[in-house]
């Protein structure tokens, strides 16, 4: 429309110029008219080509007024009076720096980075509801609101555990608001989760209060397993001594009980020599062998057959 203008202007002036011109200077009206008209014309031969680059839609307008086609990529001849909008269809992204809370109202600072593209069928009707501001007027907003909805649900120390479900839920929500609009939610990432001092320093204190609680479990741990072990020695050891002491009893039982037969077999073996001896003495045996054993003295008392009474010889 611009070069439309531009070229009635200048042909305009191409007129003006030639009729003010003397008629001494009739040389100079034909061509300046010339001119004025052929430099018209390329404005308006270039006011009626719109070039749209791959990868774009042409929103075609006709004095502001959104038309029902739009225009492919290359080279398109349109009417001079009318604008050809570019809508960029390629995937795009954007950084998002923002900030929530979470279930125990502890603020957090995120990083997200969102991949999105425009659906080239329905970019005509997103310019004429929206227009090309689309990002700032109903993407950004959302995507905010839908990230503090999803943090608010999750406590502070599961948000980092749960990064990666957290962005699918963001996305889901996300990508059902602007499908509407004609605008696809490829890809939702968080990049960055950050806490405040304070909840950063609570954090590493109670990690390192669980670690210290669980080295302390270790050891007490090890303690008791290495009492256990000192107590089954202590019993293996008791059992052995108390094993052995039955082995030694036993042993000294069966030499008592050996002693004891031996004995019994040396009494009985006694006993049966004196039962010989006893039956084959005699009188004159008796009398042999005291004879043999006198030394010649004769005893200075002797007893009668009353042993009550002792006879002194001397």
């Amino acid at each position: 429309m611009l070069l439309l203008i531009l070229a009635v202007i200048i042909c305009v002036a191409g007129f003006v110029l030639a009729s003010l011109v003397d008629d001494d200077y009739k040389r100079i009206k034909r061509p300046t008219k010339a001119a004025g008209v052929v430099i018209a014309l390329v404005l308006i031969v270039c006011s009626c080509v719109s070039i749209v680059p791959t990868g774009y839609t042409g929103i075609l307008t006709t004095f502001g007024r959104v038309e029902d086609r739009t225009i492919s990529s290359g080279i398109n001849i349109i009417a001079p009076w009318q604008k050809v909008v570019r809508m960029d269809n390629r995937t795009q992204k954007v950084q998002i720096n923002t900030s929530a809370f979470s279930s125990d109202i502890q603020q957090v600072d995120l990083a997200l980075s969102v991949n999105y593209c425009i659906d080239q069928e329905t970019a005509q009707n997103l310019y004429r509801t929206v227009g090309t501001g689309y990002y700032d007027n109903i993407m950004y907003p959302r995507i905010q609101e839908n990230t503090k909805a999803v943090f608010s649900q999750y406590s502070a120390e599961n948000l980092i555990a749960k990064r990666d479900q957290l962005s699918d839920l963001i996305l889901d929500s996300t990508a059902v608001d602007m499908q509407r609009y004609g605008i696809t939610i490829v890809s939702i990432a968080i990049e960055d989760i950050d806490f405040t001092d304070a909840f950063t320093n609570a954090v590493e204190a109670k990690q390192v209060a669980a670690q210290n609680k669980l080295t302390a479990e270790t050891e007490q741990a090890q303690k008791t397993m290495e009492e256990e072990a000192a107590a089954r020695r202590a019993v293996i050891a008791a059992n052995a001594e108390a094993e052995q002491a039955i082995i030694a009893a036993n042993a000294d039982l069966e030499v008592v009980k050996v002693q004891a037969e031996a004995a019994l077999y040396a009494g009985e073996k006694e006993a049966e020599m004196n039962k010989r001896i006893s039956e084959s003495l005699t009188e004159s045996l008796i009398r042999y062998y005291w004879i043999k054993q006198w030394g010649g003295v004769l005893p200075t008392t002797v007893l009668g057959d009353d042993t009550n009474y002792m006879i002194d010889l001397g």
